[in-house]
């Protein structure tokens, strides 16, 4: 069971819709670089079966995937609790005294799936990823602990919205 918002939910059935219209003109590059004649040395054909390959394997795991979602209620981001949907406004502040931020503040939105574009205005983090596991469910004021390669970093949650 994975959550996703209603957002998220969409794109990825808009993206499984988009590979299993393509099988035809997938299919249709196939036939068109088999009548070239001789497979073996036939380039078209074989990068043809490879993008058939690749994106019949996507299909596989976009409709696994879509069957085993769970679509938040995003009416929980108005509590001032992380979850998914949420936006979080986050500093580094030091461990011994949370009183002290150790650099500007940032924004995170949790999500259930990375969508891949990138924004100015936050970082995506997932639930699964060590900060969204110290991000979620927490509240406004919180400090949590984050793992990281270097050891442990405070953040501080300054607003959720």
């Amino acid at each position: 069971m994975e959550l996703v918002t209603a957002a998220e939910k969409a794109a990825l059935e808009a993206r499984l819709a988009y590979l299993i219209n393509n099988r035809s003109a997938v299919s249709l590059k196939i036939a068109e670089a088999k009548a070239l004649g001789d497979l073996k040395e036939n380039g078209d054909y074989h990068a043809a079966r490879e993008q058939q390959g690749m994106e019949e394997a996507e299909i596989k795991r976009l409709t696994d995937k879509v069957h085993g979602l769970v679509v938040i209620d995003e009416n929980r981001k108005s509590t001032g609790i992380v979850f998914l949907g949420a936006t979080a406004k986050i500093v580094e502040v030091s461990a011994d005294d949370p009183s002290k931020h150790l650099d500007d503040p940032e924004m995170v939105r949790m999500v259930g799936e990375i969508s891949g574009t990138i924004s100015m205005d936050y970082m995506e983090v997932t639930p699964q990823s060590p900060m969204g596991e110290a991000l979620m469910k927490a509240r406004v004021g919180d400090v949590v602990g984050v793992r990281t390669p270097r050891g442990t970093k405070k953040f501080k949650i300054l607003e959720v919205s």
